[in-house]
C-alpha cells in the first residue's frame, strides 16, 4: 500500500491541502518547496503586499515610465489581453478598483455616484504592455489579477511537484484543484462539486486524472440586504453586480484557463448567455441558476438531478 501524505496550509488568503501517494514516506523538502512556490506567486502579485510588483505598478498608475516585468508577468498580461477580447470586455483586469465602492462587509449598497466616479479607471485597453514594462496610463487605475492568480498558483505548483518527481498527488486551494496522476492505486482522484445553496449535497462527483478543476460563485463574496443577494461579481461597464448564474465549475488542463472560463460565466448579463459560453468554451463544465436548476455535462445525470431538489 502507498503513503499517503496530508499536508495543510494557508495560502493567498484560504485553505490549501495537497494530498500525495509514495512508496516511500515523502521528504519533507517537498512539501516546503511547494509552500514557497506558491509563497512567491503570492509575494509577487499580492494587492495586500506594498513591496508586491503588482502593488509597484499600481503605484506608478498615471506616471510616464513602465514598469518593468519579467517574462512570467508578461504571459499573464497576454492571456488576460485574450480573456478581455474574448469575453467581449466582461473579464477586464482594471476592474477590480470597484472594491472602494463595493464593501461587501458593510451590509450597505454603494451610492451611485461612488460607482460612476470608478467606471473611467475601469480601461484595459488603454493599458500598455509589452514583453518588457506595463504602465497604466492614468493616476488611480489598478491592475488587479485576483480573477486568475490563484488558478495560476494551482498550476504552478502541481508543476512543481511534477518536477519533484511527484507522480500521486490532488492539490485544493480554496475550492481549486488539480490533479497529478491517479492515486496511488491506480484509481481517479474523487472530486466533489458542492452546491452552492445546499452544502450537503453535491452537483457532481468527478473522477480526475491528470486534470484541473475550478469554481466560481455568488457565495465567495457577497451580502444580502432585504432579500437581494449582491455578487461580487461586477459588470466592469456598469459597476453594479450580474445576476445570471449563481455557480460555475469547469474542468481542464489548466486551472487558470478553467477558472476563467468559469468566472467569465459568472459575469454573463443572464442565463442563457452564460451558458452559452460555457457551451463555446469546449470544456466540460457544472452550472447552476438562480433557481437551483443544474446545467451541463460534468458529472452523473444522478448526481445533477439530485443536486437540483
Amino acid at each position: 500500500m502507498p503513503f499517503r501524505t496530508e499536508h495543510r496550509f494557508k495560502a493567498m488568503g484560504g485553505p490549501c491541502t495537497v494530498f500525495m501517494d509514495s512508496h516511500t514516506p515523502l521528504q519533507t523538502s517537498v512539501l516546503l518547496g511547494l509552500e514557497a512556490e506558491i509563497g512567491r506567486l503570492e509575494q509577487k502579485y499580492s494587492r495586500y503586499r506594498t513591496d508586491s510588483l503588482l502593488s509597484t505598478i499600481n503605484a506608478a498608475a498615471g506616471q510616464p515610465a513602465p514598469i518593468a516585468i519579467d517574462p512570467e508577468t508578461a504571459g499573464l498580461c497576454a492571456y488576460l489581453d485574450e480573456l478581455y477580447q474574448q469575453s467581449q470586455g466582461r473579464f477586464d483586469a482594471t476592474s477590480g478598483i470597484l472594491r472602494r465602492a463595493w464593501d461587501f462587509r458593510s451590509g450597505t449598497v454603494p451610492a451611485a455616484g461612488a460607482i460612476e466616479a470608478l467606471l473611467p479607471l475601469i480601461d484595459w485597453p488603454s493599458v500598455e504592455w509589452d514583453d518588457h514594462g506595463i504602465r497604466l496610463p492614468r493616476p488611480g487605475m489598478e491592475l488587479d489579477l485576483g480573477g486568475l492568480v490563484k488558478e495560476y498558483a494551482v498550476d504552478c505548483g502541481i508543476r512543481y511537484l511534477a518536477e519533484q518527481g511527484v507522480q500521486h498527488a490532488l492539490l485544493d486551494m480554496a475550492g481549486d484543484l488539480a490533479a497529478l496522476g491517479p492515486q496511488g492505486d491506480g484509481l481517479p482522484w474523487s472530486v466533489a462539486i458542492t452546491h452552492p445553496r445546499s452544502p450537503g449535497s453535491s452537483c457532481a462527483t468527478l473522477p480526475m486524472t491528470n486534470l484541473r478543476l475550478a469554481s466560481s460563485g455568488d457565495y465567495e463574496r457577497c451580502m444580502i440586504i432585504d432579500g437581494v443577494r449582491y455578487s461580487h461579481h461586477l459588470n466592469p461597464t456598469t459597476g453594479l453586480p450580474v445576476r445570471g448564474l449563481i455557480a460555475a465549475s469547469v474542468q481542464g488542463e489548466q486551472c487558470m484557463v478553467a477558472g476563467s472560463v468559469a468566472t467569465v460565466a459568472m459575469l454573463a448579463p443572464d442565463r442563457e448567455s452564460a451558458l452559452t459560453w460555457l457551451r463555446e468554451s469546449g470544456l466540460p463544465w457544472c452550472a447552476v441558476d438562480s433557481e437551483l436548476q443544474v446545467h451541463g455535462p460534468l458529472g452523473t445525470p444522478d448526481a445533477r438531478a439530485s443536486a437540483g431538489k
